[in-house]
This record gives C-alpha cells, sequence and structure tokens, in this order.
C-alpha cells in the first residue's frame, strides 16, 4: 500500500468515527453556553488513544493539509483534554513531530503538560526528540540563541540567508512569517555589512505595529535605528558610519524619503509585507511603482516578499534584475487547528441555534448554542452570538464598516458578563478617548467594560492600546472591520461573522475571507479558533455561499489594468479632456494611466519595460502609439514625474501651462504657512486648481472648504479631538444638526483620507510644478527650501517641535498633547528628550492621559519604577 493511501485509509475508513468525534469534543470546549451532542465528558468511551496517536504519527509524515490537520486535530486532542497524562505527554510529543515546538510550550505554560517532558521519555524517544528539536532549531548568530520553528520557517530562513536575492515567501496567516522574518532581519544586519534596510507595509496600522516590534527586540543594540519617519539626517547618518537603521514605510512614505534623498537611495535590503497587495486598486501600483524604483538605483538590493497563502509566489519575482538568483518558498500546512462553524437558527426557537462544523465536502453537528436573548435584527445575531459562544473572551466580531462596529459592541456591552470593570489600564484607555478624541466618544464606557471596536482611521495610539489590551484578555469582546485583513497580527479564540463585505458592499473573495480566518488561534497563542459564519443560506449574505480554503491569486494592478489595452487606450487618448470631471473610469485607469505614460517617458517603449513579457505585442504596440502623441507634449522633466507615482503627467504638464497664463502677482500662486491668517483660502484655491488641472479628488466640490479647513488645521498640529471640537463648533454656529457618532467617524476618515493620502500626493505635486515654474520665471527667492508639505501633511506637523517629538518615536496624539505644553518651537531631538526629563515630575497636574504620560517616559528611557522614584523625589 502506497503511503497516501494508507494516510487516505486512515483518515477514512480505520478512524474516521473516532476523530469526528475527537472534533465535536475539542472543538465544543471552545464554546460556551452550547449544548453539546459530544462532550468532555464523553471521553469516558473507550477511545484507542494508542491506536490514534499511532496514526497521527503516520499521517505527520504526509505533505497533504488534509493528513497532517487529522495529525493536528488527534495531538491537540491528547493535549488539551482530560485525557491521562501519558496520553499528553504523546500528544506533545506528536506536535513536535509536526514540528510544533510552540504548541507544546504553550500547552506547558497552560499546565497541560507537567514540565520537563523530555525526562519523562525513554532514551530512544530522548534521543529523537533532541534530534527533532536541533533540526526544528535556527541559531541567532549574534546572541547564541535558540528559537524553535517550523518546517516553513526553517526553509525561509535558509532561503533568505542563501544566495538568492530576490526571494517569495508564501504561507497561511498564523504560520509564522512575521515572528521569523523580523528575527532573521535583526540578525542579518548585525551579521553582515547592511547599512539601510526598508520594511514595506500596506498600511499605517501595520506599520506601527512592525516598528514597535522591531524596536522591543532590538531595545538593548545601541547600533541599530528604527523609525518610521522619511528622515534624511537618520539615512545620512547610517551611511557615514552612524547607527545602521530600519525604515518601516507605507509605499508612500517610501516615495517621500526618495523625493528627499536628492542623490540615489542607496538601500540593502527591502522586505515586503502583505506583498499581495500589490493587486490592490489604485495603491497596488504605487507599491509596485516603489519597488521598481529603489530597485533601479540598487540593482544588487536583496528583496524579500511576505503574503499569506498564494496561488502563485514566484510571480513577485518576475520582475527581478537579468541574473539575479531567485527563490519561492511555499507552503500551505497547519500550525493551529481553524474550525469553520456554521451557525442556523433552530425554526420557532429564535433564542436557539444549532451549530455545525464543516468536515470537508460536509458537516457534522457540535450542538445547540442558547442565547440570553431574542436576536432581533442582523446587528443583534452578530452581538448576541458572539457574546453567547464566545464568554471566554477573545472574541472579535466581524462588521461591516465602524458604524457597525460601534453598533455592535454598544449591544455587547449591555449582555451578562460585561459588568463595568475596576481595572486601571482599562480606565486609563478609557480616559485617552475621552481626552483624544470626544468626551462622549462610544469608545470611553465600552472599554469600561471590556469591549471594544477597532477600524482603521482611528487614532495609532487608541488602536495599538485597543489590540494590546485585546491580546492579554483584558478586552473580551472587539468588534472590528476589514483593517484586520491588512495585515494587523491580532489573534482570538473565536470570529464571529455573517456577510462579510470589504470595501462598500462587494463580497469578501474567498482568499480574503480565509486570511481573515487565519486571525482565530495564532499560532503559540491558541491550539484552534473557531470562526463562526451566521445564515450560511442566506445568499443576500452570503452570495457563493461560506468559502471554502482558498490561496491569494497574485497579479499585478498594473497587469490587470494592461489587460484592457483598448479601453486603457481611450482613456488615455481623453485625459486631457477640458472638464476633468467628465473622465470615465478615473478610478480603474487613472493610477495605472500615469504609472505607464511615466515609463514610457523614461524608456522611450513600453517594449523595454519589466512587465512587457507579460503582455501581447499587439496590445503594447497600442499602448505606445497613445503614450508617443501624448509625452510629446510633456515637457515637464523626468525628475519631477519620477517623483508622483499616480499623479499624470498631462495633468502636472497641464498645470504647468496654468501656470505660465496666470496673469496676476505669482505669489498668489503660493500657499501660507498655516500659521497664517490667509492659509485657509490660499488651500481653497490650491484644491480647486488642482481639481480642475491635476484630477478632481477634493470632492464634491462644495466640501472642498472643509477640506481646506481640516488640512490647515491638521498642519497646525491641532489635536483630532480640537479638530472634532471646532467642526461641532462650525456645526452649532450655522444651525445644522448632526449627529455625534458621526461626525467623529466622518472627521476621523477625512483626516487619514484627504489630510494624510490626497492632500501629500496631489499639492506636493502642485507645489514641485510650481517651484519648476518659479525657477523658469526666475523667481526663486519665493522658493521655501526648508519646508516639505509632503512629511508635513503625512505627519501633520509644522513645526520643529513636533516633529521632534515625533522622531523620539512618540504617536502623533502624544507628541501634539506635550506639544501643546512646550512654549518653543524650535527643539530639535536632543531638546525634546531633556524638556521631557525635566518637566516629567510635573506631568501629572498637566492633565494629561496616563497613556500619554507613560509613551512619554518610554521614549525619555525612564522605566516605570525610575519614573515613580524620579516622580515621587
Amino acid at each position: 500500500m502506497k503511503d497516501t493511501e494508507l494516510f487516505d485509509w486512515l483518515t477514512g475508513e480505520a478512524l474516521h468515527d473516532d476523530i469526528i468525534k475527537l472534533a465535536q469534543i475539542t472543538v465544543a470546549t471552545e464554546i460556551t453556553n452550547l449544548d453539546a451532542v459530544n462532550k468532555p465528558s464523553d471521553l469516558k468511551q473507550s477511545f484507542d488513544w494508542h491506536q490514534l496517536l499511532l496514526a497521527g504519527s503516520l499521517l505527520a509524515r504526509s505533505a497533504q493539509r488534509a493528513h497532517q490537520e487529522v495529525a493536528l486535530r488527534i495531538a491537540t486532542a491528547a493535549v488539551t483534554l482530560e485525557t491521562a497524562p501519558k496520553v499528553r505527554d504523546a500528544g506533545a510529543v506528536l506536535l513536535e513531530k509536526l514540528s510544533n515546538r510552540r504548541s507544546v510550550e504553550l500547552a506547558i505554560r497552560r499546565n497541560h503538560i507537567a514540565p520537563d517532558l523530555e525526562g519523562r521519555l525513554g532514551v530512544s524517544m530522548r534521543l529523537e526528540a533532541n534530534r527533532r528539536r536541533f533540526e526544528d532549531s535556527i541559531l541567532l548568530e549574534t546572541s547564541g540563541k535558540w528559537i524553535g520553528v517550523n518546517d516553513f520557517q526553517r526553509e525561509l530562513w535558509a532561503g533568505a540567508s542563501s544566495g538568492a536575492g530576490w526571494l517569495s515567501a508564501s504561507a497561511p496567516t498564523a504560520s509564522g512569517k512575521t515572528y521569523l522574518v523580523l528575527q532573521w532581519l535583526l540578525d542579518h544586519i548585525r551579521t553582515n555589512d547592511i547599512k539601510v534596510a526598508v520594511y514595506l507595509a500596506p498600511t499605517r496600522a501595520l506599520v506601527s505595529e512592525i516598528e514597535l516590534s522591531l524596536k522591543q527586540l532590538c531595545q538593548s543594540d545601541t547600533g541599530i535605528e528604527v523609525t518610521s519617519l522619511p528622515l534624511t539626517e537618520v539615512y545620512d547618518a547610517s551611511k557615514t558610519g552612524g547607527k545602521k537603521v530600519v525604515f518601516v514605510f507605507t509605499q508612500e512614505r517610501l516615495h517621500l524619503l526618495t523625493n528627499l534623498i536628492e542623490e540615489k537611495l542607496s538601500v540593502d535590503l527591502l522586505i515586503v509585507d502583505e506583498a499581495h497587495k500589490i493587486g490592490d486598486n489604485q495603491r497596488g501600483v504605487i507599491l509596485q511603482d516603489a519597488i521598481e524604483r529603489v530597485s533601479r538605483q540598487n540593482l544588487a538590493m536583496k528583496v524579500i516578499f511576505v503574503s499569506p497563502s498564494t496561488q502563485n509566489p514566484g510571480e513577485l519575482l518576475e520582475d527581478a534584475p537579468v541574473d539575479m538568483p531567485k527563490l519561492s518558498v511555499d507552503t500551505d500546512m497547519p500550525t493551529v487547528l481553524q474550525n469553520v462553524i456554521l451557525a442556523e437558527q433552530v425554526p420557532r426557537k429564535p433564542k436557539e441555534w444549532s451549530l455545525d462544523l464543516v468536515w470537508s465536502d460536509s458537516t457534522i453537528p457540535l450542538g445547540t448554542l442558547r442565547l440570553s436573548s431574542k436576536p432581533a435584527g442582523l446587528k443583534k445575531r452578530l452581538a448576541f452570538i458572539a457574546a453567547a459562544a464566545g464568554g471566554r473572551g477573545g472574541t472579535l466580531v466581524y462588521c461591516n464598516g465602524a458604524a457597525e462596529a460601534e453598533d455592535v459592541a454598544l449591544l455587547i456591552s449591555q449582555l451578562k458578563g460585561s459588568e463595568k470593570t475596576d481595572d486601571q489600564e482599562l480606565l486609563d484607555l478609557a480616559d485617552l478617548a475621552r481626552k483624544g478624541v470626544h468626551r462622549n466618544y462610544q469608545l470611553a464606557p465600552l472599554v469600561e467594560r471590556g469591549v471594544a471596536f477597532h477600524y482603521g482611521n482611528m487614532p495609532s495610539l487608541i488602536r495599538t492600546e485597543i489590540e494590546r489590551l485585546f491580546r492579554i484578555g483584558k478586552i473580551r469582546f472587539l468588534a472590528c472591520t476589514s483593517t484586520l485583513i491588512e495585515g494587523v497580527n491580532l489573534s482570538c479564540r473565536t470570529i464571529v461573522v455573517r456577510g462579510p463585505r470589504k470595501g462598500r458592499g462587494n463580497p469578501m473573495e474567498p482568499h480574503d475571507f480565509w486570511n481573515l480566518a487565519g486571525r482565530a488561534g495564532r499560532w503559540g497563542d491558541e491550539f484552534q479558533g473557531n470562526i463562526i459564519c451566521i445564515d450560511p443560506k442566506d445568499h443576500r449574505a452570503w452570495p457563493l455561499g461560506v468559502p471554502k480554503r482558498s490561496r491569494y491569486p497574485i497579479k499585478r494592478e498594473a497587469d490587470v489594468v494592461l489587460s484592457s489595452a483598448d479601453e486603457l487606450a481611450s482613456y488615455l487618448d481623453n485625459r486631457n479632456a477640458d472638464l476633468l470631471t467628465d473622465l470615465k473610469r478615473g478610478d480603474e485607469y487613472e493610477q495605472v494611466g500615469a504609472y505607464l505614460l511615466n515609463t514610457y517617458i523614461r524608456l522611450g517603449t513600453l517594449f523595454d519595460a519589466a512587465f512587457a513579457k507579460r503582455h501581447s505585442e499587439e496590445s503594447l504596440r497600442k499602448l505606445d502609439k497613445s503614450l508617443e502623441r501624448i509625452s510629446a507634449s510633456i515637457s515637464i522633466n523626468q525628475d519631477t514625474l519620477v517623483r508622483h507615482p499616480g499623479v499624470s503627467a498631462v495633468g502636472l504638464q497641464r498645470l504647468l501651462e496654468v501656470f505660465q497664463r496666470y496673469e496676476g502677482d505669482i505669489e498668489n500662486l503660493l500657499l501660507a504657512q498655516s500659521e497664517s491668517v490667509d492659509a485657509y483660502d490660499r488651500y481653497v484655491t490650491v484644491m480647486r486648481r488642482i481639481n480642475e488641472n491635476l484630477y478632481p479628488v477634493f470632492l464634491p466640490e462644495g466640501l472642498i472648504p472643509l477640506h481646506a479647513l481640516l488640512v490647515v488645521e491638521w498642519l497646525k498640529g491641532l489635536s483630532l479631538a480640537s479638530i472634532i471640537r471646532k467642526r461641532i463648533e462650525y456645526q452649532k454656529r450655522n444651525k445644522r444638526s448632526f449627529k455625534l457618532p458621526v461626525l467623529i467617524r466622518e472627521t476621523m476618515s477625512m483626516v487619514e483620507e484627504t489630510a494624510r493620502f490626497k492632500a501629500p500626493k496631489y499639492i506636493s505635486a502642485y507645489i514641485d510644478v510650481l517651484r519648476l515654474f518659479l525657477t523658469m520665471s526666475g523667481r526663486e527667492d519665493l522658493i521655501d527650501e526648508d519646508f516639505d508639505i509632503g512629511i508635513a501633511l503625512e505627519f501633520g506637523v509644522s513645526s520643529i517641535t513636533l516633529l521632534s517629538l515625533m522622531e523620539l518615536g512618540l504617536s502623533r496624539m502624544s507628541a501634539v498633547a506635550l506639544y501643546e505644553k512646550i512654549a518653543r518651537d524650535d527643539l530639535e531631538k536632543a531638546g525634546c528628550l531633556s524638556w521631557i526629563k525635566e518637566h516629567g515630575p510635573n506631568f501629572a497636574g498637566m492633565d494629561l492621559p496616563n497613556l500619554i504620560v507613560r509613551e512619554a517616559l518610554q521614549v525619555s528611557g525612564l522605566n516605570d519604577s525610575e519614573a515613580d522614584q524620579k516622580f515621587s523625589e
């Protein structure tokens, strides 16, 4: 009998019934308020653990995910259920055979297994365990520390440390990709001649998380600096013998730093996390452009792409420089059990819901979940089922939007088990929410009951504290949005979801669903995780049914758009329409069209571009013809075009010609400093010029004054709370009705989408074209060389002091709170540090939230005990 036939026989005919019962029992242990079909007490029935564990040991040798999942289920049951000590030990041995040492360590921490497992093994087993542990460990060269790894991590480390210049690594969520890459990154920097490394992440939320993780990993290493700010002085110091640096950036921040470095940006190592995002609409081409731009300047640079489970990880290596050694590392093996559970209401009994576990192409019954109240309405279904099934805590509720997340969290907070707490950390977070956002911000009373909501536009300090308190179990229920699909490494026990959407009304793709599902039962934190899918037969909620396990198809946004060559060529031919608002399908074609035009101007033809090999000669020839005609009208230099990815050269040229025809005082074309009395009027005028000539981005037109006011307030360094307060005053002054939760969410959204994305992108382009015009007009005296509008808008700063506070590592919320107490606006980094240490004893009297005080003390180098002692003197 072949191995595969043996494995199929074991999981099918031989042990099918026992494995089903084990699955029912192990899953039931994770769900509260469940009247289970098979309860943990049913373990008294005669399971043949010797037979099961032997089967698991054989299945562990299989290369098929289905077989390894059964082996993992047997091992998990043996370790976590009320079994005999010898069975638990054998389960731990089976986990180690599955290269799952982290789950063994978790079992020891939770007292499922007695310490000194190795001492209880026989001689031969002990030798085998030591051999396997050695094979499943990696030595950190600089520290001499061994870290346990699984098969994928070992292969990834070996590949990253090999001669491969470009590497693409793909594995399911919860397989330890990020942990391993961060360990390798620091070890590689310390042992090689690496001066500058860049770690790219798609969202600011993930940037914050990676930056914090790296700082914690190298906090005692004075030779490495980690920053998420595009600081030229940090870069220059690293190139001239100073500290080595790891820049943690979004793709937009990488472009910012490249723009600031007038000469070639020298990068030794580039890591692209969540690399499948190269296929995202609009921002995918910005990521591709960033990678290509840095790669052109650093042909020998090592590049590592990291993505969740993908179909074709090698696709990311297609554009590597000629003769560059390439390698793909790919796995689909499980590290934790992820149970997809279908929840349907029992007929005529709205407080009773039958739960069934998805098992291959069928289901097996788990039991009946009993709710405390009748769930009238979809939000109550989410809230009540989450509260009933996830009573142990660690429960994420996926919501389709920030408003729904707030409503669901409010419902959960009113149910039994969510009583008001006196926990100081939760009270501190509530205090920060009230002072940092608004005194009536709904988050505050919720976190006092161990419940919270989470979405991408929230201030980073609040969001990261929510994540931290959820990880340690103080926040028990968290209603969240699609931010968690963007790579935030937040694990949980249970995810509850109904009709998930990504974006406005778009049903979630299967690969995104499984990326979300991967948050349930993250490796090393849990043995298993449950994904409860409500109303699985409702086609309005699940148009294609509950998704089967799926892997991401990697396809660049540029390649997708290029495949519609006729429509794209038509769009490019009409790009210089008299009214840009008449442009059709700009959301699809504007970014890629700008990228292609820049590529054509740089190379003279698309046939010489790296992507040409993936497209037909006919399509490229058609596009070349359109681009040749358009490029003939572009006089703006290539350097200016490259600085603004996603902004069309046609728009830049049109804006230049508007400046050249301008008959008024040239100074009226300039922006004013945010503190100037005419700043607001200038920004209104500039935004209108951008809409008319670059691209209609600040919409609707009637809201341009609001966009301009927000940008000016952001640049002044006003806190989010102040911006919200001023908007409330404006609404009241003009006798306009408003709903506070909606106003708060809209303001947060405008800060992220307008002040931190659209404004930096398009106003920076406006300023660069204006500088070009001023130079051509002999008015260089009007150019402000000391102020970079892109940096100012990205971080919401207009003073040296405020930027310096953020350079220390403070979040913007903390930096703004301290800046309000600092008189000087010209303090460098050292001066800000001195101010914090000098005035720290008075923080208690400044009415600063405790979380801001804590962050300030951390960046000052004082730990809590030292601070307490210093401030009590």
